[in-house]
């Protein structure tokens, strides 16, 4: 498992490795609203379940701060649904 980074002043969940970056980015709707709005794999790095990692994290991070989740990226939505 490659470790995610939060990085609250770039609104956004990291993983870099092997020279490339997976991101998921978030914007505060309002204080107590996140919206995880873009999830990005480059070609090099898919199929690793990195987007996966990253959703969990944020999921994770948004719960823990009692933050209320709207998922307009179409991956984050799809991994609530089976989660």
């Amino acid at each position: 498992m490659t470790a995610v980074v939060h990085q609250p002043e770039h609104a956004r969940f990291l993983i870099a490795t092997d020279g490339a970056e997976a991101v998921l980015s978030y914007r505060m709707v309002t204080p107590t609203v996140v919206d995880f709005h873009r999830t990005w794999t480059p070609a090099e790095l898919r199929g690793r379940g990195l987007a996966a990692q990253l959703v969990a994290a944020g999921v994770t991070w948004a719960r823990a701060e009692g933050l209320t989740i709207i998922p307009s990226c179409s991956y984050v939505a799809a991994w609530l649904e089976r989660e």
